[in-house]
């Protein structure tokens, strides 16, 4: 069994990496974007920041990944929380919230996939050693 788990061809920090970038692209283009200039269509950008930083995080500190990462798993899971309110309340949000909420769940429930997989890879690695 390789040591690296990939998903995707891409290690488990580097998805973090992108998703948390893709999502804080989305916070500052809705914010702009939107023409209200709301600070809630920043949200994404809020949740993707610490995403982001978690990823840079694990690549620079190889010794530290499994804490970062299960950070990035919390990270994920508040995500889909929070991006789950959209089934409670779709008919009182803009069509730019609803992506918002979209995009945080895609990303989240994406990540935790990947990063649960990474984890039972782990494990498994481990057991064969």
């Amino acid at each position: 069994m390789s040591d690296e788990f990939r998903c995707c061809g891409l290690t488990v920090p580097r998805l973090a990496i992108y998703g948390g970038g893709l999502l804080v692209l989305w916070g500052i283009g809705a914010y702009f974007g939107s023409g209200q200039a709301s600070l809630t269509a920043m949200i994404p950008s809020f949740m993707g920041a610490p995403l982001l930083l978690l990823g840079i995080l694990s690549e620079r500190k190889p010794e530290h990944v499994h804490h970062f990462m299960h950070a990035a798993m919390f990270v994920a899971l508040v995500m889909v929380a929070g991006g789950a309110r959209v089934f409670s309340g779709m008919d009182e949000m803009s069509n730019l919230a609803i992506s918002s909420h979209f995009a945080l769940i895609i990303v989240g429930v994406s990540f935790m996939v990947a990063g649960i997989k990474s984890f039972r890879h782990a494990r498994l690695a481990r057991q064969e050693e």
